[in-house]
C-alpha cells in the first residue's frame, strides 16, 4: 500500500487513482463514460466515412421526409450531433449522459419504424438505459466533470 492510500484509508478519502483500483461504483462510471465518449464520436466521424456500413439504410423515410436534403445529407447532420454528444459526455457526464440517452429515444423511434431493424431498436434500448445509468453516476461524482468545476477528494 502507498503512503497516499495509507492516509485515504485513515482519513477516508481517496485519490482518483485509489477509486479507480478499489471502487466498483466509480469503475461503472469510468467504463460508461468512456464507452459513450468513444462510441458516438467513433459512429459519428463514420458518418462522413461510411466504413463501418452504409448509414442511409437506417433512415427512416419518414424522418427523410421531414428533413431537407438528401437521406446522406442528413447523416452528415447525425454524425455532427452523435460527435457533440460523445464530447458533452466527456466535458461533463451528468448532463451527456441524458442527451446521449435522448438521443438514442430518438434513433429507435425510427428503427422502430422501419421493417427489420427492431433487433437494433431492443439493443439501443439497452444502450439508452446504461446512459440513463451513467448520468444517474455521474452525479455521485461531480468533482469529474472536465469544466465547470475542479476534481474533489471522495469521502467515504
Amino acid at each position: 500500500m502507498t503512503a497516499s492510500a495509507a492516509v485515504g484509508t485513515a482519513t477516508g478519502t481517496f485519490s482518483r487513482r485509489e477509486r479507480l483500483r478499489t471502487d466498483p461504483t466509480y469503475q461503472a462510471f469510468w467504463l460508461l463514460r468512456i464507452g459513450f465518449t468513444v462510441a458516438p464520436i467513433v459512429f459519428g466521424a463514420d458518418k462522413f466515412a461510411d466504413l463501418l456500413t452504409s448509414w442511409d439504410k437506417y433512415l427512416a423515410p419518414w424522418v427523410s421526409n421531414l428533413l431537407p436534403g438528401t437521406p446522406h445529407q442528413i447523416m452528415y447532420g447525425v454524425g455532427v450531433i452523435e460527435i457533440v454528444a460523445g464530447l458533452a459526455v466527456l466535458m461533463k457526464p451528468r448532463f451527456g449522459g441524458y442527451i446521449v440517452a435522448a438521443w438514442l429515444l430518438g434513433i429507435i423511434v425510427n428503427l422502430l419504424s422501419i421493417h427489420g431493424y427492431y433487433d437494433v431498436a431492443v439493443r439501443d434500448f439497452g444502450l439508452l438505459l446504461a446512459a440513463l445509468t451513467l448520468a444517474r453516476l455521474a452525479k455521485a461524482f461531480p468533482g469529474d466533470d472536465l469544466i465547470g468545476r475542479r476534481e474533489q477528494v471522495w469521502h467515504r
